[in-house]
């Protein structure tokens, strides 16, 4: 073992499946990390990332795996699996120094030694509670790196308490095995506006088919008709999926993280339709910048949003529209509201959790 044991705990973030730019919130979830566990006088962590990330970490050093390149497809992660195996005993030297090994991104390739901490992010299962979105390759991906890696982890880290009690349901893993860290918002970087908003809906999400944009784009056809010129603004990646879409739909793809937040400071609201999310971060970046919100009763959403925002039903086209009405008309109420309940979670909170974790799977050694 690790002789830091005495005066701090060592740790090793591998994130060998990381594809910068295509993972939506895990990726947040992960750069975060990162920098919250650097200063950190009772951690000592390090990233081992493939060659296309490096860079990725905004905080604590990096080791990168040039052979590793990564990529988006199914094929293109059996691929980057399949190197991490082969190269197997290259890539633990790189976390030989550390007491626990974290997988942020759920892959646990190359595994922990037996003499390390085995610590596993599964964000959701998504994949058990909607089968049908998915690929029988993915199904079967996921089926084993997720779910396999899940009994073998020593903790598992999960992002709601949806996730977690899915978790207990689903896979049979006990609740203590489980430490619920709920992402968090830097309000310091959102700037509320309560003054006046331009006219346009907001939906930040990847095309993605559990993101449900075909029943937004016809719920946005009925609040046209209450709110005249009223436009759709989607941003994210993978949103040429999506097809032919009305003139009124400005898709606009990914964006930086400065216009994104333009966006949300001048939206008149924000529309999640999401029929899953194991935690759902855009809500609370909306409502941290004074963003109404109308947002789906599926998954954490509810959770984490809160009585901060409109509720609706992402299968009813029609409570959709009502809801978006619904938070435009009660602005002033929710804008208040949505900043208030953004505060309640910190990345600081995360991390606390995360350090917890560590200890956890440490004594299980």
């Amino acid at each position: 073992m690790s002789s830091t044991r005495s005066t701090g705990l060592s740790v090793g973030l591998s994130m060998l499946t990381l594809v910068p730019g295509g993972m939506g919130g895990s990726e947040t979830y992960a750069r975060a990390l990162t920098r919250q566990l650097d200063g950190i006088d009772e951690v000592s962590a390090v990233a081992v990332l493939p060659a296309s990330a490096a860079g990725f970490s905004e905080g604590i050093p990096e080791r990168v795996v040039e052979q590793v390149r990564g990529g988006a497809s199914t094929g293109d992660r059996l691929r980057t699996v399949a190197t991490a195996t082969v190269r197997a005993k290259s890539i633990r030297r790189l976390t030989a120094d550390r007491d626990v090994v974290h997988f942020p991104f759920t892959v646990s390739v190359p595994r922990p030694t037996r003499h390390q901490g085995f610590v596993q992010s599964l964000l959701d299962v998504q994949h058990l509670d909607l089968p049908q979105l998915f690929s029988r390759a993915e199904l079967a991906y996921r089926h084993h790196f997720y779910q396999g890696a899940a009994k073998r982890a020593d903790v598992v880290i999960t992002i709601s308490e949806f996730a977690k009690t899915r978790m207990v349901q689903l896979l049979g893993l006990s609740p203590e095995k489980i430490r619920v860290a709920h992402l968090g918002v830097d309000t310091s970087a959102f700037v509320p506006n309560f003054g006046e908003r331009e006219n346009f809906v907001l939906y930040p999400a990847r095309g993605w088919a559990h993101k449900n944009h075909a029943r937004l784009v016809e719920a946005m056809a009925v609040v046209r008709t209450s709110i005249p010129g009223i436009r759709l603004v989607l941003t994210g990646g993978n949103l040429d999926s999506l097809g032919a879409l009305p003139d009124w739909v400005d898709r606009l793809g990914l964006v930086s993280t400065e216009k994104l937040h333009s966006l949300y400071r001048s939206a008149s609201a924000i529309a999640f339709p999401s029929l899953y999310e194991g935690f759902g971060l855009p809500p609370l970046e909306a409502m941290a910048s004074g963003c109404p919100a109308a947002v789906s009763n599926a998954g954490s959403i509810p959770e984490v949003c809160g009585d901060a925002a409109i509720l609706f039903d992402p299968l009813d086209v029609g409570a959709i529209a009502s809801g978006i009405e619904t938070a435009i008309a009660d602005r002033a109420t929710l804008s208040m509201a949505g900043v208030h309940q953004a505060a309640r979670f910190t990345w600081e909170a995360c991390r606390d959790v995360h350090l917890s974790a560590y200890r956890q799977a440490l004594q299980s050694v």
